[in-house]
């Protein structure tokens, strides 16, 4: 028995209300798209000065750029470890960058070879581990006349940048070694000790 007094909305669907919400529907969804992508592109506010750097402690050697010297770096850690040309990773010291004076030094610009005649090595100190840590400088190899000017910066990185220690050596002859500082970390990363009493970290790999 029908009854005339309800009404069944099925049967006036003349199939034009479900394509109109699934259109409804889908805009509202590229709408959302296109706000997560604008909010995900729009750059962040530069921060001036901030330095990120995977290191505690940056020590950096140079000398005269140019010249064909090759002067090699030592640095022994707390822990006895000593980082240099065939050792470059030791605990938490590495060196990073070493020179051969003007060996290879030479860059690819644009396709072109150009002198790159920057002579500096560096190592870094990747976290804190208390204890007195020595820098030594090696003449390697001798290939100028008179003596090398060797300087040798170390820097603290955080919680900022600081100067801990900068000074010059001059080397002289081939195979001579100096240590140009030694200094002591403690627990929390704070510099003590600060001298340059010789010791050298070349007998202490041949060992």
């Amino acid at each position: 028995m029908h009854d005339e007094g309800l009404f069944d909305p099925s049967s006036s669907d003349d199939g034009t209300f479900v394509p109109f919400t699934d259109i409804l529907f889908n805009a509202l969804l590229g709408f959302a798209v296109m706000v997560f992508i604008a909010f995900a592109l729009i750059r962040p506010e530069s921060k001036t000065g901030d330095i990120n750097v995977n290191a505690d402690m940056i020590i950096t050697v140079s000398w005269p750029d140019g010249m064909p010297d090759d002067i090699d770096t030592y640095v022994e850690d707390p822990a006895g470890n000593v980082v240099w040309y065939h050792k470059r990773e030791a605990g938490l010291v590495h060196l990073d960058r070493d020179d051969r004076g003007t060996y290879r030094d030479t860059i690819i610009v644009n396709g072109q070879e150009i002198d790159y005649p920057l002579n500096q090595e560096t190592v870094t100190i990747r976290g804190i581990i208390p204890g007195e840590y020595v820098i030594n400088v090696y003449y390697y190899l001798n290939q100028s006349p008179g003596s090398v000017p060797v300087s040798v910066k170390v820097e603290k990185i955080n919680p900022e940048v600081s100067v801990v220690y900068f000074g010059t050596v001059d080397l002289t002859r081939e195979g001579q070694e100096e240590t140009v500082a030694r200094f002591t970390l403690d627990n929390d990363g704070n510099v003590t000790g600060l001298n340059s009493v010789p010791k050298s970290l070349v007998q202490e790999i041949r060992k």
